[in-house]
């Protein structure tokens, strides 16, 4: 990884590393036991999950911009927002990525990218509407940190290596497995491939979002200390999360689903559970910053 003046986080790089280890371990698993069960078509099984693990990894910043209605702008139709990412770009000297807005209410953003050379930057409409230049530097500053640290890459991939495992068995079902109800191998064979898949989707959710908790909060620090200015990053949290009550519920279900990689999540009730929540709550966000704001005051 290209060294950045973000702060390391030897933390978040270990959780990574866990992280993907496991998920890959399991959707191994998963691919074996299907190349066991269809003896026949192993080949096809192996050739279609390789070659859908790649397209998503080449791809994966294209469907996901795309997925979330980016747009890339120039500097001439954003020179706000681009003059805001070229500065801390020079200041945490890393390349600059590509930078797009969103025609969104919802105030957010959110970074893509496998790497520092081929990543993105997305800002909403309803985000630069609200904010003020501070306050949107340490959003992006954020969304940056993500970008140095690469865990943007690993969430994409984990999301992608637990979804690809659902999908493998359940096309195995589909093509006919255990149909024939006095087949009892078929039918072992049935049971072992739906339990596999359970056990894939269970483990690989859990283990995303624990990252997903992680990684927000060492984004804020990273952005926090960058910038200097952790009080700048605080005041547009609690005012990106007081304004997503006011944001129409449809769209805020529209953005739901790729809450792993917005600033803020698009819900964030009280009832939600804390385990299955792809954010650190406000007060936890909001507390780290003002550890930090001290620690930089006795500096």
């Amino acid at each position: 990884m290209a060294q950045t003046r973000f702060a390391p986080d030897r933390g978040l790089t270990s959780r990574m590393v866990t992280t993907m280890f496991f998920i890959g371990l399991l959707y191994v698993v998963v691919v074996g036991v299907l190349v066991v069960l269809l003896k026949g078509a192993w080949v096809v099984v192996l050739v279609i999950a390789g070659a859908l693990f790649v397209a998503q990894f080449w791809f994966s910043d294209r469907i996901a911009a795309f997925s979330m209605g980016a747009r890339e702008v120039t500097p001439e139709q954003a020179p706000e927002l681009h003059g805001a990412v070229d500065r801390l770009c020079a200041l945490a000297d890393m390349p600059k990525p590509r930078v797009a807005i969103a025609e969104s209410d919802v105030p957010n953003a959110f970074a893509t990218g496998r790497g520092q050379k081929n990543s993105l930057v997305c800002a909403t409409t309803g985000l630069l509407r609200r904010l003020e230049p501070a306050e949107l530097e340490g959003v992006l500053a954020h969304e940056l940190s993500h970008v140095a640290h690469r865990d943007v890459a690993v969430m994409t991939i984990a999301s992608f290596l637990g979804v690809l495992a659902g999908i493998i068995t359940r096309a195995a079902l589909w093509s006919g497995i255990g149909r024939n109800n006095r087949d009892q191998n078929a039918a072992i064979a049935v049971l072992i491939v739906t339990a596999v898949s359970v056990v894939v989707y269970a483990i690989s959710f859990l283990l995303t979002r624990l990252l997903s908790r992680y990684r927000e909060l060492s984004a804020d620090r990273a952005a926090a200390l960058l910038t200097g200015r952790p009080s700048a990053l605080a005041a547009a949290l609690t005012k990106v999360t007081g304004q997503m009550a006011r944001i129409p519920t449809e769209d805020l279900r529209k953005a739901q689903p790729f809450n792993a990689f917005y600033f803020a999540p698009a819900f964030n009730k009280e009832s939600f559970s804390r385990l299955l929540s792809s954010h650190p709550t406000l007060e936890q966000r909001l507390d780290q910053l003002a550890r930090i704001a001290t620690e930089l005051g006795r500096a």
